[in-house]
């Protein structure tokens, strides 16, 4: 029986990490794909030997690895770089700092 519109693909993600052995998969997600894609889909993931689940679970996981990844670094030009670490080397005065220093310690570690 044909239907219209997008077929639904359901697929399973855990919840933690895909690299630990034994966590159980408890989470759904769901996602709406025309037919052709979802075609694509399942002949790649039969050309990788593997189900259209772990197909599209092992391509989500890489593309979430690498935004998170990104979203820990910092780019910038070379020369912004540089100047950044020569402003670093530079040392300014720290007034609060030595009179902190200055105070008689409140602790002492035996």
């Amino acid at each position: 029986m044909p239907t219209s519109g997008p077929r639904r693909v359901i697929l399973l993600l855990p919840y933690i990490c895909r690299t630990m052995v034994g966590m159980s998969k408890t989470e759904r997600i769901e996602l709406r794909v025309s037919a052709d894609d979802k075609d694509a889909i399942a002949a790649a993931a039969a050309m990788e030997h593997t189900t259209t689940t772990e197909f599209v679970r092992d391509a989500v996981l890489d593309r979430a690895q690498h935004v998170r990844a990104r979203a820990d670094r910092t780019l910038m030009p070379a020369e912004q770089f540089n100047a950044l670490v020569a402003a670093l080397d530079v040392a300014g005065d720290t007034p609060n700092l030595a009179r902190t220093f200055a105070h008689k310690r409140r602790f002492i570690q035996r």
